[in-house]
């Protein structure tokens, strides 16, 4: 049984990461830009001082410019750092993209642990997660490393956790495992979807 959702997720990503491939660039930039209009309509990050947001690998929405938008905002921001041999996640607070940020093994940038201040995870009002796929009761894919879901039970319950995908990588339902964690709210170029 395990092994089949496995074999599931593997195919939701590999489905999703072709489907975001073939879109076109100024397809993208659009849903992006909807996705970040909708994120600063929405009260609860509005309200936030706090955020856990991330740096996008090329399946990801990008958050770039809610990160500069946050800035303006006067918000904390908070990029995570992954420690692959510790298999967990580290939360850095990032004050200048340019100067804070170094590349990873992971191939995206990440927080510079020698420049960055570490952050307790009972201090985030919010947290922004990135998915390959997500449905509408907050089910989501990753990439397979297991960071966000060993990360997300660790937020306090106060904290909101909200999943970032494009309309095209909402599926039906997710399969899920007893190690997997929803999400809280999710937020599409075209909707914001409360869990069910």
């Amino acid at each position: 049984m395990m092994e089949e959702i496995q074999e599931k997720k593997q195919e939701i990503r590999v489905e999703m990461a072709q489907k975001i491939d073939g879109l076109a660039t100024e397809t993208v930039k659009g849903k992006t830009k909807a996705i970040e209009e909708r994120l600063f309509e929405f009260a609860n990050f509005l309200e936030a001082r706090i955020v856990l947001l991330y740096m996008p690998v090329p399946t990801e929405v990008d958050t770039l410019e809610i990160i500069h938008r946050s800035y303006l905002y006067n918000k904390i921001v908070v990029l995570p750092g992954f420690a692959p041999n510790a298999g967990k996640v580290v939360l850095y607070k990032v004050g200048d993209l340019d100067k804070d940020l170094v590349p990873s093994a992971r191939g995206n940038l990440e927080p510079n642990p020698k420049r960055c201040k570490s952050v307790p995870l009972d201090c985030l009002d919010i947290a922004l997660v990135p998915g390959l796929a997500m449905d509408e009761k907050g089910g989501r894919v990753g990439l397979g490393k297991g960071y966000y879901d060993r990360l997300i039970p660790e937020l306090p319950i106060t904290t909101r956790k909200v999943g970032l995908v494009f309309e095209d990588q909402i599926i039906p339902a997710v399969p899920m495992e007893s190690h997997d964690r929803h999400v809280d709210i999710v937020i599409t170029e075209n909707r914001v979807i409360y869990k069910i």
